[in-house]
């Protein structure tokens, strides 16, 4: 399972604070850490709605690919932004993402063909789908977009999209977040992957209860055959349950003494 470290985003204010000073010496270092404690790769955002990335995601990208020597996964639909952040990665990065609300679909899955980078798309059309049905209804027809646009399956990453578990119908969006990965890993042919973003779900929650719920669901979505996840990799407790289900998996070698 690929850890993404979700750290770098507009929720980080030391990071923010740092990109907006364009204080790259900072940015390297956040990233050093993040890969140091266990990122396969790190997400890099740097506004919630693409205004300033074409300055500013460049530079973030080129800093923390320096810091952090890992892959990338920009955080933006500003393709103007990304053309001049994705040359700036070591290999081809994951585009996060794309959903049913993107005008400019065609742009971006044409950019994801050209570079050969990866792509997330994302069950989202104005809010997060309440049902199954719904989600997989979205997520089929980004998949047929994607594929109409010679971007094969192998590079292809479903979202089934998470909302915190104490807002509303959360327990509801979680289980179908679930189920979504089950029948996305049972019907879809050539396989894809899946990824979720786990700190979704502890949103509003006391601190107290944030590790806790999210290596539960972690662990959960784990046993569907989920591919990727977006973690906080700072939580050491997390990050634990994250070295087991590598264990589990055969993808790396226990050793008692990590867990220490």
């Amino acid at each position: 399972m690929l850890v993404i470290a979700d750290n770098l985003s507009v929720r980080n204010k030391a990071y923010m604070a740092a990109v907006k000073k364009k204080d790259k010496k900072t940015i390297e270092a956040m990233a050093k850490e993040l890969a140091e404690k266990g990122a396969d790769l790190i997400n890099v955002q740097v506004s919630d709605d693409g205004n300033g990335d074409e300055e500013l995601l460049p530079l973030a990208t080129e800093a923390v690919q320096l810091g952090g020597g890992v892959p990338l996964c920009l955080d933006s639909r500003n393709v103007k932004a990304l053309k001049k952040a994705i040359p700036l990665c070591t290999e081809p990065p994951i585009i996060n993402y794309l959903s049913a609300d993107e005008k400019n679909a065609d742009e971006i899955l044409a950019l994801v063909r050209e570079t050969k980078s990866n792509i997330i798309i994302r069950a989202l059309k104005g809010t997060v789908p309440a049902t199954l049905e719904a989600k997989l209804m979205i997520i089929e027809d980004l998949i047929e977009k994607a594929n109409a646009a010679d971007v094969p399956n192998e590079r292809i990453f479903a979202d089934p999209s998470v909302v915190h578990i104490s807002k509303g119908m959360g327990q509801e969006h979680l289980l179908n977040a679930h189920e979504s990965i089950v029948v996305l890993n049972e019907m879809v042919d050539p396989p894809l992957n899946t990824v979720v973003w786990i700190s979704n779900v502890t949103a509003g929650l006391p601190k107290n209860l944030k590790s806790l719920v999210a290596s539960s669901y972690l662990a959960y979505l784990a046993g569907s055959g989920l591919s990727a996840a977006m973690v906080d990799v700072k939580d050491a407790e997390l990050m634990k349950v994250v070295y087991l289900i590598k264990t589990f998996r055969d993808e790396i070698t226990f050793a008692a003494g990590d867990l220490g």
